[in-house]
């Protein structure tokens, strides 16, 4: 397993993604998955009110062709943004990407909805497309299911995905957060370094300075590191500059570039690159959207 399927994993088990999911599925009527990039599978909603016109066509000796291609539609569309995207049977599912700097780690998709109300004509002109692609959906169970999917405008659609964009938001925070924060069970010599680099981050932290300080070589340091943390030693550095550098922005008399010296970047060049690439924008936009304070 990845990095960022154990990472995507992780969010799903937060009490933050479990509330807002119970939240938006009471509030909207529709289910909410989060799933990660890789690889292929269908959204686990199972746990809610999402209904099982799909089921047959992912049964255990034939997975649905057209949720693959809405899969592989839907992940392509939303490189940089929410979008709702339709497979052969006119089912409509919405994903917003969830980011680890400018890294898309998962989707959060929420259920199968249609545009139009369902007709028993419509219907016999879907089994008949499913039979094409080797599935068979023409019994009563999966009957039910067709003419129970939630019916929605697409104006209320486009309003999901505009609050699924600002949950996304949210868990990228989070995500980065976790991804600083220490594995749970780690080695005690690695969970010393992480110490000593949140006590120090301000300093010019050379590797073999803090493989000394847990008695290592810095290459084995190195390697027991990524190990343990699933980055880099320079990765974590840096992540844990800009999450400071993130809460001395609040201050609006802190100038960007005394930020990045503060926080223990050599260059204000380096730490923009940085902050972009870990935030996913320049330490100047972020502050421009942070909330104003009253």
């Amino acid at each position: 397993m990845s990095t960022n399927q154990k990472l995507i994993e992780t969010l799903a088990r937060s009490e933050t993604f479990q509330d807002y999911e119970r939240a938006y599925t009471e509030a909207v009527g529709m289910p909410l998955a989060l799933r990660a990039v890789e690889p292929w599978q269908m959204p686990d909603h199972s746990r809610n009110k999402d209904n099982d016109f799909c089921t047959p066509a992912s049964g255990e000796n034939c997975t649905c062709a057209a949720c693959r291609k809405l899969q592989a539609k839907s992940d392509r569309a939303t490189r940089h943004k929410a979008a709702a995207k339709s497979c052969v049977f006119g089912l409509y599912e919405t994903a917003v990407p969830v980011k680890l700097g400018a890294q898309i780690i998962g989707f959060l998709q929420t259920g199968r909805v249609r545009f139009e109300t369902p007709t028993a004509a419509a219907f016999r002109r879907l089994v008949q497309q499913a039979e094409k692609l080797g599935v068979d959906i023409g019994d009563k169970r999966t009957r039910q299911a067709y003419f129970e999917t939630p019916v929605v405008s697409r104006k209320k659609l486009a309003a999901v995905a505009n609050l699924l964009s600002i949950f996304a938001d949210h868990l990228a925070i989070i995500s980065n957060q976790l991804a600083v924060q220490a594995a749970n069970a780690e080695p005690p010599v690695i969970a010393q370094a992480k110490q000593f680099i949140r006590e120090h981050y301000a300093e010019e932290l050379s590797l073999s300075q803090v493989a000394g300080v847990v008695h290592m070589s810095s290459h084995y340091f190195c390697k027991q590191f990524r190990k343990a943390t699933g980055m880099s030693y320079t990765g974590f550095v840096s992540r844990t500059r800009i999450e400071q550098a993130k809460s001395l922005l609040l201050n609006p008399n802190l100038r960007v570039s005394e930020i990045g010296y503060t926080v223990g970047f050599q260059s204000l060049n380096h730490f923009n690159r940085m902050f972009k690439k870990i935030a996913g924008q320049s330490p100047s936009h972020y502050r421009d959207e942070l909330p104003a304070v009253a």
